[in-house]
């Protein structure tokens, strides 16, 4: 049986490829520290899980609406209005079972061949994965160290054409932790207008901003009727387990993203998304206090990856990500992340899992415990000057 032509297009996300050899190594008895997969360690605040428990006993167990059940299109509406600033109205939300749903639809809805799709890289690996999928080609903007994983806006000028129909964002970043400044965010509206291009702007990791406010592009006039938001409760929510992600765009855009869900999901689970408005409208504290951990974690981190021969990494603004250099070890990235899996017991990520220009860097996430992170810590510095 032939596949067709498509699937050779199709990329992955490693973070499970490596979670299934750390979960082999302690299967034979080893302790792995896990620092490879982007997944908050604390578990759903109980008052959503009761709400979830509450919908189940309740019946809510059957189909809902493509795009949502009401309650929850009005409740995110709502929060978008609140925290964004623009006017949302619950007809451009559509929900659906994770973030990844709404990259693949409006990517596949939008994009095809002959268009060109400007994109973060590193990045996260599913946005070029679905560009190559549907035929469009995969134009990176290289996000460099220097530039504190920013865009160099003069880089991303030259790069957008009349051929450029999205433009990707995502601030806070994975896996980088940087964060799109306001002024960058101004130009990459001003040339998204200037070339009549969509933006797809992830910005799932927006509770998770360490240093200044977050800001999305839709502020920027112009952009709120070429703009799709992508959000979601994984990550604010620790809620990933969950699949519960939503898109907000324009009218026009969110009815054939609706017409996709109707062909692919037909809707997503109904427990979960009355979880998902208690989660918008209950108690914010435990979502509150997981941030403030992180936050304290990210400083651990940095300062102690800061102290090991060969690794100097940044201190991120924004989600839960560090990304140190690690050409001063003398190995290449993939050669970093087998080496400190096998030989420390601290599972991480190659920066080529996030595209070419991750090179040369490793991703540590630090949704693990300070404890756990200081072990760690103490292993890769003990094995990377072992001789």
């Amino acid at each position: 049986m032939k596949l067709a032509t498509r699937m050779s297009r199709l990329g992955t996300e490693t973070a499970f490829e490596v979670l299934m050899k750390a979960r082999a190594l302690e299967a034979q008895g080893r302790e792995i520290i896990h620092l490879e997969i982007g997944e908050p360690d604390f578990d759903t605040p109980a008052n959503i899980v009761e709400a979830g428990v509450k919908a189940l006993r309740e019946g809510q167990t059957h189909y809902t609406p493509s795009a949502g059940i009401p309650q929850l299109r009005e409740a995110i509406a709502e929060e978008i209005a609140t925290t964004r600033g623009i006017e949302v109205h619950p007809d451009q939300v559509v929900v659906t079972p994770g973030g990844k749903p709404i990259m693949f639809f409006t990517i596949l809805a939008l994009c095809e061949q002959g268009d060109e799709v400007i994109y973060p890289n590193p990045g996260f690996p599913i946005y070029g994965s679905m560009i190559n999928f549907v035929g469009a080609t995969p134009v990176p903007v290289p996000l460099l160290m220097e530039k504190d994983f920013c865009f160099d806006i003069e880089e991303f000028k030259s790069l957008v054409s009349p051929k450029t129909k999205m433009i990707i964002l995502n601030s806070p970043h994975n896996p980088t932790g940087g964060v799109l400044t306001k002024e960058d965010l101004q130009a990459i509206a001003e040339a998204a207008i200037e070339n009549d291009a969509v933006v797809l702007s992830d910005e799932i990791y927006s509770r998770m901003v360490y240093e200044g406010e977050f800001a999305s592009i839709t502020r920027f006039p112009g952009l709120e009727e070429r703009t799709i938001i992508l959000d979601g409760f994984s990550k604010t929510y620790a809620m990933t387990g969950w699949r519960m992600g939503y898109g907000v765009m324009p009218h026009w855009l969110a009815a054939q993203v609706t017409n996709l869900m109707v062909n692919s999901n037909s809707c997503t689970a109904a427990f979960s998304q009355w979880a998902a408005v208690e989660a918008l409208k209950g108690p914010q504290d435990e979502s509150r206090k997981m941030v403030e951990a992180f936050h304290q974690r990210r400083d651990v981190i940095v300062d102690g990856l800061n102290q090991i021969h060969g690794f100097r990494c940044l201190r991120p603004k924004g989600a839960f990500y560090v990304f140190p250099n690690v050409e001063g070890t003398g190995r290449s990235s993939q050669e970093m992340e087998d080496f400190l899996l096998n030989e420390a017991g601290v599972a991480t990520l190659s920066g080529t899992s996030f595209g070419e220009y991750g090179e040369g860097f490793l991703r540590f996430s630090y949704a693990n415990s300070v404890e756990n992170i200081q072990k760690a810590l103490g292993r890769i510095g003990e094995a990377v000057t072992k001789p």
